[in-house]
């Protein structure tokens, strides 16, 4: 039994494959704050595990505390290297890559192999990426998430509420504040995605992360929505064999 980990910047999500399933076919899967990981052993613990691959971009604390409470099985950390499981790193420097962002690429090829993929994650930041139909990752945009947007325009312009995107999204031209603040954000990031679709040429947006679903109805581009892109990257790459 496979155990997946992907350590974001405000939550860690895990997923447990049997080894000889499928990429994204998962028997259990979870996620938790990073003050409650604790919590996310006992999910474990009836499962026969034998091996763990991690993604960690949360800092060292985060790694530490995981260290502490994985099994006792072999455990990769993953990390951005020039080339896995059919992608090649088209960064400078290939080890500067956000290990999510490069699994997330893993992941959109194994799930949609032979096609140019703008692969948008949109969780605390945005992060928007290219790869081509043959594998090659070009590199990126990183802006900031939906909830960053609003609330650091709710902070930052006077009068202004703060909106936490939740509920129905206003389309278009918004008849109030609040919606029109949460209109804006969303157009900014659709905007961005696709113009990243449009320099690409791809044919598919795969869009991934807990703001995806506010963000997927103001998209024109076509997209498929996948729920933790991260996850089916790492076990990608974990039964590639390379």
């Amino acid at each position: 039994m496979l155990l997946l980990i992907d350590a974001g910047n405000t939550r860690v999500k895990w997923a447990l494959a049997a080894d000889d399933a499928a990429v994204g076919e998962w028997i259990a899967s979870g996620a938790a704050a990073h003050d409650e990981l604790p919590s996310m052993q006992a999910s474990w613990a009836q499962h026969a595990l034998t091996r763990a691959i991690v993604s960690n971009v949360a800092g060292p604390g985060v790694r530490a505390s995981l260290e502490q409470i994985l099994p006792a099985v072999e455990c990769e950390w993953f990390a951005s290297v020039p080339r896995r499981a059919g992608v090649r790193n088209g960064y400078r420097d290939p080890a500067q890559l956000g290990s999510d962002r490069f699994a997330a690429a893993i992941g959109a090829r194994a799930l949609e192999p032979g096609k140019a993929l703008v692969v948008a994650t949109c969780g605390t930041a945005t992060t928007i990426d290219a790869l081509t139909a043959d594998g090659r990752f070009l590199g990126g945009m990183i802006l900031p998430g939906l909830g960053l947007m609003a609330s650091s325009l709710a902070r930052n312009t006077a009068q202004l509420p703060h909106i936490a995107p939740a509920g129905a999204v206003p389309a278009g031209f918004a008849d109030n504040t609040d919606d029109a603040i949460l209109s804006g954000c969303v157009s900014a990031q659709a905007g961005a995605i696709e113009r990243a679709c449009r320099l690409l040429g791809a044919s598919l947006c795969m869009l991934s992360g807990g703001a995806a679903r506010y963000i997927a109805p103001a998209l024109s581009a076509p997209c498929r929505m996948v729920d933790n892109i991260v996850l089916a990257g790492l076990h990608a790459a974990a039964i590639s064999g390379e």
